[in-house]
């Protein structure tokens, strides 16, 4: 759902000013929902505060004394929620012990229903007390959000639960984790590596290159077997960083139900997340994981766990016995677990699929099927068709100047077939990354914009060729002028387009696999070229000009350009040859991402 105008103006210019103040006179009523401060980064997994109450019932009017203390930290936010709906409004109301530390925020309807910093100065302890409201639900948590600096802090700290008299003990335990922190189940360290024994038998495998084997360093597996009611859930990668996968409804990020194995200091974190857009993910509080299990070992990153099947108690958790795509990505990591954007582009499946339903063995693409179509048809049209017509039209005119193909002259109507036939594949190539992304892409960089100038200039020539002079108007040389400058800046402006496309990451080609292509293309397509100028300029220098006779003049022409002929054939054959191998390996070198 899109934002009215004025309201995103409004949200971009409350992220820049918390991106720049980072609210040190701590007014962050902004983020009364979800406790996240506006910094542009993820929240630490491991948190180094604690909170501590003096008491573990309370009534309504009672006082409850809440302590936040640990390391120096900057900010801090604290609120009380329903301990069985974290994701509900602030309960309870505060009162400041030290108002040069602490200020009273108004959240939603409750006044005085969270506390805050004043200023950034460094503090080791807070101190406050909670005022239980008339309409307390029965168990109440504390949570604390930390800002060590603008750039570390951690989300949601949990914090004690306080019940009312003669409340029961839940039968189960609470999820009470940090939206930052990892599990909240003990975490075992796996004595062997995984294998893919039962993949597509008894469990739902996706392996990328296809059958490889996860105890390989550079396999990225992950598997899904049902076990009654839950799911027993294991991935394994090449990363010294962070592994993830994720549950979506279609091909793009955000709204999907992720799961997060983060390497902080040879120590592996596993947590639950929401990936909200291109956002770095919202890990939650209620992981929901159980027999949580990991190994690093000589730089391959492996996790387990298991989870249950549907957990209609957690918000933001899928229901594992319906279909989607499966997205598995890895990145880089940093000190505090801090998580970075994958350089990759993340494997995707070619389909939706229920991980629960009949076991299978399937890979992924690391690049969708629309964007691989745009690339392979724009290498066709500019590599193959362009070069090919215009090493036609510039040095065939003598030698197929007496041959005629459809009642036209043979050079002409090759170099106009196959000038068409790149309108065509350029304008359907044009269209696919539109319909894939939905709109315009902000993350590719100047390529669309020289790929739309480009587009612009390959319609742009035909249609100045319906309006060509004759051959002996006046105008016939301004006309040559003009197109030949057109499509000599379309060709140009392609190959700059291309270079930068076979960068991006959702085409993933291999690096520097496609930067040596274009490289041996261009010296191949330049060399050929002048190789045929040189030859072209040598008949000419053979022409033995008699009195200045103009027939003489064109007879040695003649005689020239024919001695010349089998040469340029047997160039172009070759020249094409050539291509047609660049060609097929761009398009293999596509099929295989």
């Amino acid at each position: 759902m899109e934002l009215p105008g004025l309201a995103f103006a409004v949200w971009m210019f409350i992220c820049f000013y918390a991106s720049v103040d980072g609210y040190p006179s701590g007014k962050v009523r902004e983020a009364c929902t979800s406790m996240i401060p506006c910094h542009g980064s993820s929240p630490q997994l491991l948190p180094e505060h604690t909170i501590t109450v003096n008491g573990t019932e309370f009534k309504p009017g009672d006082n409850i004394e809440v302590h936040l203390s640990g390391p120096d930290f900057e900010g801090f936010f604290i609120q009380a929620r329903d301990a069985e709906h974290l994701d509900s409004p602030a309960v309870g109301s505060f009162m400041l012990v030290d108002r040069r530390l602490s200020q009273l925020l108004t959240c939603g309807r409750t006044k005085n229903s969270a506390v805050s910093h004043t200023s950034k100065a460094k503090k080791k302890h807070i101190k406050v007390y909670w005022i239980a409201p008339g309409n307390a639900p029965k168990r109440v948590q504390f949570l604390a959000t930390v800002v060590k600096k603008y750039k570390t802090f951690w989300v949601k700290i949990p914090g004690p639960i306080v019940s009312q008299p003669n409340v029961p003990s839940p039968t189960t335990p609470l999820h009470a984790t940090s939206e930052a922190m990892p599990t909240s189940h003990l975490i075992s360290y796996l004595s062997k590596p995984f294998n893919a024994s039962g993949c597509g038998s008894m469990k739902f495998c996706i392996r990328n290159p296809s059958n490889c084997d996860p105890e390989s360093a550079s396999c990225f597996f992950l598997s899904f077997q049902q076990e009654k009611s839950s799911v027993f859930i294991e991935m394994s990668g090449p990363s010294e960083g962070y592994l993830a996968f994720a549950l979506s409804h279609d091909q793009w990020m955000g709204g999907d139900d992720a799961y997060l194995c983060v390497n902080e200091d040879h120590h592996v974190y596993i947590s639950t997340a929401y990936l909200k857009g291109r956002s770095p993910p919202v890990l939650y509080s209620e992981n929901a994981l159980e027999d949580v299990s990991w190994r690093l070992v000589d730089g391959v990153l492996q996790c387990s766990f298991r989870r249950s099947i549907r957990l209609p108690a957690y918000k933001g958790r899928f229901n594992l016995d319906g279909s989607y795509y499966i997205f598995l990505a890895d990145g880089e990591a940093s000190e505090g677990g801090l998580i970075y954007k994958h350089r990759r582009q993340p494997l995707i499946t070619n389909g939706m699929y229920n991980v629960t339903g009949l076991p299978q063995d399937i890979g992924g693409s690391r690049s969708p099927r629309l964007l691989k179509a745009h690339g392979a048809l724009m290498f066709v049209a500019w590599i193959t068709a362009v070069s090919i017509g215009v090493i036609v039209a510039r040095f065939f005119k003598p030698v197929w100047s007496h041959s005629f193909l459809f009642g036209k002259e043979m050079w002409f109507q090759v170099h106009r077939i196959l000038m068409l036939t790149t309108v065509m594949l350029t304008s359907i190539s044009f269209v696919l990354p539109f319909i894939y992304r939905g709109g315009w892409s902000q993350q590719a960089g100047f390529h669309p914009y020289l790929g739309c100038t480009v587009m612009a200039l390959t319609i742009f020539q035909p249609l100045m060729a319906g309006f060509r002079p004759s051959r002996h108007a006046p105008r016939r040389q301004l006309f040559n002028w003009f197109h030949w400058s057109a499509g000599t800046t379309a060709r140009i402006l392609a190959v700059v387009t291309m270079f930068l496309g076979m960068d991006l990451p959702a085409l993933d080609l291999p690096d520097p696999w496609d930067t040596y292509t274009m490289i041996g293309f261009v010296a191949w397509h330049v060399g050929t070229d002048v190789l045929l100028e040189i030859h072209s300029y040598c008949l000419v220098r053979k022409v033995e000009v008699i009195e200045d006779d103009r027939i003489q003049i064109l007879q040695s022409l003649t005689s020239a350009e024919a001695e010349g002929r089998l040469f340029k054939q047997i160039v172009l054959t070759i020249y094409v040859c050539g291509n047609i191998v660049f060609l097929f390996a761009f398009l293999a070198a596509i099929n295989q991402i």
